[in-house]
């Protein structure tokens, strides 16, 4: 039995629920239908948006300029300063009274930024956060239970919503209290776990304190994203937890989770190029790399209304595969992110993202999944220290030995970093355990 609602397809039979019009489209009919899209958003943002008006009108650049899709480099990037610029509501393209949900950042740094939808935004963004969670395995047979925080944050909307437009039962646990969580994940029986990468090593950390056998549990899939995260510490989680760990990738000033996800495979992330239109630029030039290149993400919204971006420098670090998929789809597979460029450490010259030191450190036997980077200048020198959790064999082991450990560690830290970092072990359970996202840097250069 097959059924059509808004263009999905639901194909009982095969227990799924994709758009193969849109997701396995051939690339000139796609890169025709976003070169319309393009010209439509960059018509609407010159005439509805004063920041976008200002910047194409000092360049003399409009959606006439468009001719194809390598065009669109003569544009101006948007970044998160223009934002902040005009906040609150300074770039939304439609009146107040058309948007019907308000989001934010956590403003961390300053004023946050702050985003709106109208009914048609999130009716795109609940298809978009259907798509990837069904490339990933979710059907409506599923118990979704949702770690993440509610709030102005979009992780937990997105993927809720998501979850329910594919038929699935939805948890709305938000994040805290993991006995409960796992006592939860126990009583109902859930199949698919959403939250970051960090906190479900917190959850598996808690239920081997607590003794309870992951065998046990009903979990088969985890979806985890709004932090980068190394393939070592997916393999961790997979291992410990006993599920199939997918990533995805959203931000909030282009729409929330439903940008990009894994499907089953695990070769990269889905971007869903019949709404967004990605770029790969060098951080430092602006320039726009070649296919295959590693750089800054740059994206534009193309069926956003009521806060379309054009040109939105991500900052996360990534590249981009236009080789064909496994699963059937035709858009670019975005690769696991490294890092964003404003968390790169800058080390005596040499560029270091956490990533780099979490695959070292969960290749080493001994090493826990819990560790934290202090970064500071001495004597004018910038120096490394990492600080590990290591297992109490390792911990409690004679000083010659946990010697020989730290030198393995430090040799293989320099190997991969180009750079020496010094390792400090720290016993069993002393780091933090994380909730949301993850804080890996103590950077005290800065004062």
């Amino acid at each position: 039995m097959t059924d059509t609602r808004n263009n999905m397809k639901i194909d009982r039979h095969a227990d799924r629920i994709w758009d193969p019009v849109n997701e396995c489209m051939a690339r000139e009919e796609l890169e025709a239908l976003q070169l319309a899209r393009l010209r439509e958003t960059i018509d609407r943002v010159s005439h509805s948006v004063p920041c976008y008006r200002n910047k194409f009108a000092k360049i003399g650049l409009g959606s006439k300029d468009l001719q194809t899709l390598e065009d669109l480099s003569l544009f101006p990037f948007t970044t998160k300063e223009d934002l902040r610029l005009n906040y609150p509501y300074g770039m939304f393209a439609v009146p107040l009274r058309q948007v019907v949900r308000i989001h934010s950042s956590s403003g961390t740094t300053g004023k946050p930024t702050v985003v709106g939808y109208t009914r048609n935004d999130l009716q795109t963004w609940t298809e978009l956060a259907a798509r990837f969670m069904t490339a990933a395995g979710v059907t409506e047979d599923d118990i979704v239970h949702v770690a993440f925080g509610y709030g102005l944050f979009t992780g937990a909307f997105g993927l809720h919503y998501g979850a329910e437009r594919i038929g699935a039962s939805v948890i709305p646990m938000s994040s805290g209290n993991t006995d409960k969580q796992i006592m939860i994940m126990q009583d109902y029986r859930s199949t698919a776990l959403v939250c970051t990468p960090s906190y479900a090593l917190t959850i598996a950390d808690r239920m081997e304190r607590l003794g309870v056998n992951p065998a046990e549990l009903a979990l088969r899939v985890g979806l985890f994203g709004a932090e980068p995260w190394s393939e070592e510490m997916r393999r961790e989680i997979q291992n410990r937890l006993g599920l199939v760990a997918t990533d995805n990738f959203g931000l909030s000033e282009v729409m929330g989770p439903g940008i990009a996800g894994e499907c089953s495979f695990q070769c990269g992330m889905h971007l869903f190029e019949d709404h967004f239109i990605p770029e790969i630029i060098d951080p430092d030039t602006g320039e726009v790399l070649p296919p295959g290149s590693v750089g800054e993400l740059v994206l534009t919204s193309l069926t956003k209304e009521a806060f379309p971006m054009v040109r939105y420098r991500t900052r996360d670090i990534t590249c981009l595969d236009y080789s064909p998929c496994l699963c059937g789809r035709t858009h670019v597979r975005m690769c696991k992110t490294s890092g964003r460029s404003d968390d790169m450490l800058i080390i005596k010259g040499v560029n270091v993202f956490p990533t780099q030191i979490e695959e070292v450190l969960f290749q080493v036997e001994g090493c826990e999944p819990h560790y934290q980077l202090v970064v500071d200048r001495v004597g004018g020198m910038d120096t490394l220290e990492v600080q590990v959790e290591v297992n109490e064999r390792i911990f409690f082991d004679e000083m010659k030995k946990q010697r020989a450990f730290v030198d393995h560690l430090e040799k293989r830290l320099a190997s991969s970093l180009g750079v020496g970092a010094r390792v400090k072990l720290v016993e069993p359970s002393s780091m933090p355990r994380y909730e949301g996202k993850a804080k890996r840097v103590i950077d005290r250069r800065q004062g």
